[in-house]
């Protein structure tokens, strides 16, 4: 394995793909990076794939390539374990251009973590911590849908892929060392099983900020507004914002005009969008205005109230003593949503609970402890 790119190949027929992929379904593992541009559109255009095999850097032309089906079976492939470095953006390239979730996956920057180079580490500063080599980032922003690329963009895409083997290499001896291996595949499996459940148009107003603060009946308009961006956008290929923007959904939600007069008032409504969707989106509101109360989403939660600051002072102050005790960041054990919902799921008084993350390696290294101490301070 050479640390030392070689000029990397610019691969543009279907015959030499499949002849590569074939070659590559005989290794243990490949480094896999993607381009993509997303400046106006809903779903990435993609724009290259990169593969480093840990001999060569190849570049695989998405604009010229006919057949992917060879490079498709390989993503799949259960024999081959795919390496890439923060690999949600490029699940979502895969999805988008192949209809495929790459499985096994390596996850760099999730493993760096766990073997405890520091949390959320860059591709170029982990290369840097684990080498000694330093990656240019010139060419984050280019147009990678231009042809010919450059060759400081040919440069760069290959860079992406050319450490992910070595890197891969590293890593693992290291995790296997300090026997935290299985925690990465835990949550690369993780990764993919997230990467794969279809995206719900119907719980798209959850992600709506200050949706808490609306009541049910209003969380019903807010629902069916936010269902119908979250399709709009997808149909027309553009962003969600560019349909509709939150704070007019949820002044929508909370005011729910009958008249384009008053729809045209809120903020963020311009004159395009009464022309071209101003009276559907009255109808959708009164529609959803008037839903049977049996029908109506339940209340999202608040933000955490003051009177359980020290419990969840408490928490963090013992995860901090747990992660101190690993080497590790106490982000990667214990995030701030699981706080909140281990804290939410105690209010009942039916006792605490974990949320699905702190399953798994994480109830053994932390989660049991938060169990306990939660239920201390219940007493």
């Amino acid at each position: 394995m050479t640390l030392i790119p070689k000029e990397p190949v610019w691969v543009d027929s279907s015959a030499e793909l499949a002849e590569l992929c074939q070659r590559w379904s005989q290794q243990s593992a490949i480094g896999v990076d993607t381009e993509f541009m997303r400046t106006s559109t809903f779903y990435p255009i993609t724009a290259l794939f990169q593969v480093g095999d840990g001999q060569g850097c190849y570049l695989l032309d998405p604009l010229a390539i006919d057949d992917f089906a060879p490079f498709r079976a390989l993503m799949a492939n259960d024999k081959v374990v795919k390496v890439f470095h923060s690999c949600s953006e490029d699940f979502e390239v895969f999805q988008t251009f192949l209809s495929v979730v790459p499985t096994p996956v390596f996850d760099t920057q999730v493993a760096a973590a766990l073997a405890g180079y520091g949390f959320s580490l860059g591709y170029a500063k982990l290369v840097e911590t684990l080498l000694n080599i330093e990656v240019p980032k010139s060419e984050t922003r280019s147009d990678w849908l231009q042809r010919p690329l450059s060759v400081s963009q040919l440069q760069y895409a290959a860079l992406d892929v050319a450490y992910l083997p070595v890197v891969y290499g590293m890593l693992v001896k290291r995790l296997r060392e300090q026997g935290r291996m299985a925690w990465v595949e835990e949550d690369c499996r993780e990764l993919v099983v997230q990467a794969q459940a279809p995206a719900d148009a119907d719980l798209a107003y959850q992600k709506i900020k200050l949706a808490w603060k609306l009541k049910p009946q209003q969380l019903a308009v807010l629902q069916g507004v936010s269902r119908w961006r979250e399709l709009e956008a997808r149909h027309r290929d553009v962003p969600r914002n560019r349909v509709l923007k939150e704070r007019a959904m949820w002044d929508m939600a909370r005011l729910q005009p009958t008249e384009l007069k008053q729809l045209s008032g809120l903020e963020g409504i311009t004159p395009r969008m009464i022309r071209e969707d101003g009276d559907g989106l009255l109808d959708l509101i009164a529609e959803c205005a008037h839903l049977p109360e049996s029908q109506w989403p339940q209340s999202l939660p608040a933000p955490l109230a003051p009177e359980h600051g020290d419990l969840l002072k408490a928490l963090k102050q013992y995860v901090r003593d747990q992660a101190d005790a690993l080497d590790l960041p106490p982000e990667v054990l214990v995030r701030k949503k699981d706080y909140e919902d281990l804290i939410r799921n105690g209010m009942d008084n039916s006792g605490y609970s974990l949320n699905s993350r702190l399953s798994g390696w994480r109830r053994e290294v932390v989660g049991d402890g938060l169990l306990n101490l939660a239920t201390q301070f219940a007493r």
